[in-house]
């Protein structure tokens, strides 16, 4: 039998989204409180007011572009508010919004543009060049707007554009217009983020407005309900500040954004990140809670430029993204002596962002769990051959909700090897859960190592590696091997460098079974490549293996 989440479901959202947050917008603009503080320098802001009215001048704008329902706006955009007020805009209009990273180059971003046959791309004035390059080829595309958000201290672009290219100024010159269109909040997208990539190439995850808007509501009313009630009795998201660092093209990381703004909070946002800057404004906004990725755990486990900041604010971080390492949670611990929880989360962009959420049942931190079954979500658990499996067994979670994607853009086969008929999404995590609901992640089903048979998870591997003084980070592939099938390799970042590969062996030697024994070797590397979202892109250090055993 499958298993229902413990949390009563909550009602399915049936209003646009675009016009949920343009109310947001406006109910907290009668305060004339500030929406969203530039962290690099704060002089710089918006109020909700004024971003209730530049959203409305974006729609107006798009309305003279005949931009319209169905159509796909691009963004290549570092955190801004003005991303946040053209997702509002695109969303007025009936449209979509395909996030690209500012990372990517103009041949990932043409790939992308082509693939969501972008109408008209957003993006900001120091990815203008690749933008224009990848733009050639993409026949759908008519408009290209920059906006000055690198330096807000330096004049707009406006002159000696290309043709075609307008300035963000232009764009917020439009009066401010709203007319309403008909949307059909259960089909038509709202947002259509692109897996990572990490087992196959880039899909468009087509999420409607209420796949989106419906886990919103789930993700506040829990925590509102269940966790700040426990962890923060006199938790008041208007007197608390957001300080958001996570790039907005991530669903993470935009989550975390429309979250805040939902609950009326005042962001302070990073356009890109700077750690004495990101340091500083836990300092000065006196941040009682972060969302991070992994990577930034480690950061605060091991940089130590945290000492030279008052972080006596910080008590509780929410993790997700990625797979986390118990012994970095315990190290930042030892290290932040003020901060009370770390609890984890996990789900992925298919369900509009997360499945399993902090439960805080416990005084302490379980960072053995990745979460718990959040409401309006089942789950099941299955074998290779497609079983079910019994509570505290291990297998491939699957799981359904209303706020589980619509499919893969322009990709029907895709979809249906993801969702079967019954409207479950096999995730390809390997997972176990307990009778209330706990996820415990063991790792991805396609990364599992299978030596001689036995199932070795990367992430174990890791969880140890990282608990010896002298690695300051570690990943783990399976590599081919003529008589055990496959064999762990690991991929070290010295902290130590006097640290050897044989030192490294006997200790993991010492910590786990023969068969875990990292037979593959050892390569020492500068740096282990991840996402931005923290998750280890295993695929590159395939890639680049030049080991023959």
């Amino acid at each position: 039998m499958p298993f229902n989440s413990i949390f009563p479901s909550i009602p399915i959202e049936t209003q646009p989204f675009g016009e949920r947050l343009l109310n947001s917008f406006w109910q907290n603009s009668i305060k004339n409180k500030k929406a969203i503080i530039c962290a690099e320098n704060p002089k710089y802001f918006i109020t909700y007011k004024n971003l209730y009215i530049h959203t409305l001048s974006v729609v107006g704008f798009l309305e003279s572009k005949k931009f319209g329902h169905g159509d796909i706006a691009a963004l290549v955009l570092s955190n801004s508010w003005e991303f946040l007020e053209i997702v509002t805009a695109v969303a007025l209009r009936g449209g979509g919004v395909s996030a690209a990273s500012v990372l990517f180059t103009d041949y990932e971003l043409e790939r992308q543009f082509i693939d969501c046959k972008a109408k008209i791309v957003f993006v900001c004035d120091n990815n203008l060049e690749r933008v224009l390059k990848a733009s050639k080829n993409c026949k759908t595309l008519t408009t290209i707007i920059v906006i000055q958000v690198s330096d807000r201290t330096l004049p707009e672009q406006s002159k000696n554009l290309s043709f075609g290219v307008i300035p963000f100024s232009t764009v917020l010159s439009f009066p401010p217009s709203f007319t309403a269109v008909d949307i059909n909040v259960e089909r038509d997208i709202f947002l259509l983020p692109y897996s990572s990539g990490t087992t196959g190439s880039p899909k468009g995850v087509m999420l409607s407005h209420q796949n989106y808007s419906t886990l919103m509501s789930i993700f506040i009313n829990h925590l509102e309900k269940y966790v700040y009630p426990k962890i923060a009795p006199n938790w008041n998201h208007e007197k608390e500040v957001a300080l958001l660092s996570m790039p907005f093209y991530h669903i993470y990381g935009f989550s975390i954004l429309i979250k805040s703004i939902l609950c009326g909070q005042t962001c302070v946002i990073l356009t890109n990140f700077n750690k004495e800057i990101y340091l500083q404004s836990i300092q000065n906004y006196k941040i009682r809670e972060l969302y991070v990725v992994p990577t930034l755990l480690m950061f605060f486990a091991n940089d130590p430029i945290i000492d030279s900041f008052n972080l006596s604010s910080l008590e509780f971080m929410n993790i997700a993204a990625a797979p986390t390492s118990k012994t970095i949670c315990k190290k930042v611990f030892q290290r932040l002596q003020t901060l009370k929880r770390i609890d984890i989360s996990f789900g992925l962009s298919e369900c509009s962002l997360a499945c399993a959420l902090p439960n805080p049942i416990s005084d302490k931190a379980r960072i053995d769990i990745a979460g718990t079954l959040i409401s309006n979500y089942e789950m099941k658990v299955i074998d290779k051959n497609g079983n079910e499996l019994k509570c505290g067994e291990i297998g491939e979670l699957c799981l359904r909700s209303p706020t589980i994607m619509l499919g893969y853009l322009g990709k029907p086969e895709a979809t249906a090897e993801v969702i079967d008929d019954e409207g479950w999404l096999h995730t390809g995590d390997l997972i176990k859960y307990d009778s209330h609901g706990n996820i415990y992640s063991i790792d991805r089903l396609k990364e599992i190592i299978k030596v001689k048979g036995y199932q070795v998870a990367p992430a174990e591997l890791e969880d140890i590696l990282l608990s010896h003084s002298g690695i300051a980070d570690a990943a783990v592939i399976g590599i081919k091997h003529e008589i055990f099938g496959e064999v762990p390799k690991a991929f070290i970042v010295k902290s130590n460098e006097s640290l050897t590969e044989q030192q490294i062996q006997e200790y993991m030697n010492g910590k786990t079974a023969s068969y875990k024994h990292l037979k593959g070797g050892i390569e020492f590397v500068t740096y282990i490549p991840k996402s931005p979202a923290g998750k280890i892109l295993r695929r590159f250090l395939q890639e680049n293996n030049k080991s023959k055993l």
